[in-house]
């Protein structure tokens, strides 16, 4: 069961990443939402959540810790990153909250205790693997959202892989004819 856990964040944090791939800075840090949701900015996340749950709930601390997750920090400066946060800065600190994660589970049981604060019960590295997969899989799907609005590339992997949309044959112009069928049931609705 851990190494099917595992697998499935590892799956999930490759990816996360591959969505910065091919785009400018520009790209991975314009917020596309009106809360400001951008491909930077939920890798500086994802870091910062592993480094939490899978560093600090089991008494094993990131060293140094990433500056955005001490309690004095700007609120939701995790979610973006500034001027001075470099692209390969964040990805640094990605990859060493994942290898720092990785550790934890290798060297851990999926019974270990574990405790975070802001959860109402005791938990364990089971648990919190479960979680923290849902976390991936949620912010992933948002960056799946993100990256397809910058340039239309959708799915897991950079060929479109694992999404159930694309995985429909078509090309470019059936996918414009598909959304503008749904404009126009979506008006037909609403104007009766």
């Amino acid at each position: 069961m851990k190494s099917t856990l595992k697998t499935t964040l590892d799956r999930a944090r490759s990816g996360l990443l591959w969505k910065l791939e091919g785009l400018s800075e520009y790209d991975i840090r314009r917020p596309l939402t009106g809360t400001g949701t951008n491909l930077l900015g939920l890798v500086k996340h994802l870091a910062g959540v592993q480094a939490l749950y899978l560093g600090f709930a089991f008494g094993r601390e990131l060293d140094p810790p990433l500056p955005w997750v001490r309690q004095d920090a700007e609120p939701v400066g995790d979610m973006w990153a500034t001027a001075e946060e470099s692209r390969e800065y964040i990805l640094d600190c990605f990859q060493r909250a994942s290898d720092h994660g990785d550790a934890t589970i290798a060297a851990l049981d999926l019974d270990s205790p574990g405790f975070v604060p802001w959860w109402p019960e005791p938990t364990n590295l089971g648990k919190v693997l479960v979680h923290l997969t849902a976390e991936f899989q949620r912010h992933c799907g948002h960056a799946d959202i993100v990256r397809e609005l910058i340039d239309g590339s959708v799915g897991q992997r950079p060929d479109g892989g694992d999404n159930d949309v694309r995985s429909v044959p078509g090309d470019e112009q059936w996918w414009r004819a598909h959304h503008d069928k749904l404009e126009r049931i979506a008006s037909e609705v609403v104007t009766g």
